[in-house]
């Protein structure tokens, strides 16, 4: 049985809360054709596990399909569009990691990581994992909030597979921990569960609109906006993310985004696409 400790809260699902956003479709958790019935019994048990349902014979539309490698989000009706999974070894994140500046990368400076080497960072909209990814493989201890059964669901799995990694299995799993829930909700009352620490830094990258449809817009994207929608609640994230934080609070938003909940940080940090609004903590 692999080591599930990395994940808190995953089969109770988030509590109801007025923030919990609707989600535009709801993917049924499904298998190949022709599966094992060892694969079966384990994609049910992960649709279990997450309140989804498990049809092994859906043949169309947005699903999550338990393969005998990895769980992937996958829309069957566009079969260009590749699928989309959580994999922390990945050659791009490989690259990331090994030759993409380290310390001086963008989300580490907007972070605060010059001259630390262990701070908390708690990542409350964490999607698919990757700045949470770089930021633990620079030392950093990270716990993630996903409110989304569908992504936390990948997110556990590509945690789980990275155990059975031989460079990823001696840090990965003890600096990153999963936690299934509303974020808003989580952050107002993190300090009050025993194995909660306060973290130095809130992190934020909630989903926003894009307004172009085009080949530019990446698959993740596409599929995240069909399954997600546009993080509409995101601006009561702010005000718990900075009552929580020690250091700084660092939001990541679309070059040319308003900020968020109209409230102009202590530094900017400008980038081609993206830029960090950083808060600090007095």
């Amino acid at each position: 049985m692999p080591d599930n400790s990395y994940i808190n809260a995953a089969k109770n699902g988030p509590a109801k809360s007025p923030f919990t956003a609707p989600i535009k479709t709801v993917p049924v958790l499904t298998v190949p054709e022709n599966a094992s019935p060892e694969l079966v019994e384990k994609a049910k048990s992960t649709a279990s596990a997450w309140q989804l349902s498990f049809d092994g014979n859906i043949s169309r539309g947005l699903v999550l399909m338990q393969s005998e490698a990895h769980l992937a989000l996958k829309q069957l009706d566009e079969p260009k569009v590749g699928e989309v999974l959580v994999d922390f070894s990945s050659d791009a994140l490989t690259f990331r990691r090994l030759h993409g500046g380290g310390k001086k990368e963008a989300v580490a400076k907007a972070v605060g990581l010059k001259g630390q080497s262990d701070w908390r960072v708690l990542d409350a909209t964490a999607g698919l994992g990757r700045d949470a990814f770089v930021l633990a493989s620079l030392g950093c201890n990270v716990d993630m909030i996903e409110r989304s059964p569908v992504v936390a669901a990948l997110l556990a799995d590509g945690l789980e597979r990275a155990q059975h990694s031989a460079e990823l299995s001696a840090w990965l799993p003890v600096r990153m921990r999963l936690h299934h829930g509303i974020a808003i909700d989580l952050m107002a009352n993190w300090c009050n569960e025993p194995a909660n620490l306060a973290p130095d830094v809130v992190y934020l990258d909630p989903m926003f609109p894009h307004r172009k449809k085009s080949a530019a817009v990446k698959k993740e994207m596409r599929l995240f906006q069909q399954l997600l929608g546009p993080d509409e609640d995101a601006d009561g994230l702010l005000a718990p993310a900075l009552a929580l934080a020690k250091k700084r609070v660092v939001v990541k938003r679309p070059a040319g985004a308003p900020f968020l909940a109209q409230q102009k940080p202590h530094i900017e940090m400008q980038g081609k696409a993206n830029r960090f609004d950083v808060y600090l903590i007095n």
